[in-house]
């Protein structure tokens, strides 16, 4: 009996790092949200990462969080390093493109808790009054990172709430302007 529940259970570990191993290579995650503010508004919410705390939905999780600023103040070179607790770990953002009142790209990387290499995009358009801003991460899973996201939901599952929360403190933060 006992073997039989052995063969069970290394055929069920089998099959979920078989399936594992079938994910996608790559993940996006992307929220949009529309801000009853002008794109350079926006724009400069996210271009300055002094900015950031007024409205990124991770700056609140630890308020002994250590941040470091370095490069240029904003926009293409700058870059944003955090050390903090479980809830944020710590990284690192660089700015790599700024396009004024269009778009930012920014290389994401995570150490802690898992290390990983992401790309972050930031797309503002006008849209009537105000802009339409897409948030979208992408990166690759490894095998690893599939494991996780099969045991979590995915990354759309852990990430997009998180870009939710995010859009709705930017709009805020740029209504109030």
């Amino acid at each position: 009996m006992l073997k039989k529940i052995l063969i069970v259970i290394v055929a069920l570990l089998a099959a979920f790092l078989a399936v594992a191993a079938m994910q996608p290579d790559t993940f996006t995650v992307t929220r949009t949200a529309t801000v009853a503010a002008a794109p350079e508004t926006v724009f400069a919410l996210v271009n300055d990462f002094h900015e950031w705390p007024k409205w990124s939905p991770w700056e609140q999780l630890d308020p002994n969080m250590t941040r470091t600023h370095t490069g240029s103040p904003a926009g293409q070179g700058a870059s944003y390093a955090w050390t903090g607790n479980s809830d944020v770990g710590s990284g690192r953002m660089t700015i790599a493109e700024s396009r004024p009142n269009e778009h930012v790209r920014i290389d994401l990387e995570f150490i802690e808790p898992f290390a990983s290499k992401s790309i972050t995009d930031f797309s503002f358009q006008p849209e009537g009054a105000g802009t339409k801003v897409e948030w979208k991460m992408s990166g690759d899973n490894n095998f690893i990172s599939k494991i996780f996201g099969l045991l979590m939901g995915g990354m759309d599952k852990m990430v997009g709430p998180d870009f939710e929360k995010g859009l709705a403190q930017m709009k805020s933060a740029a209504e109030s302007m």
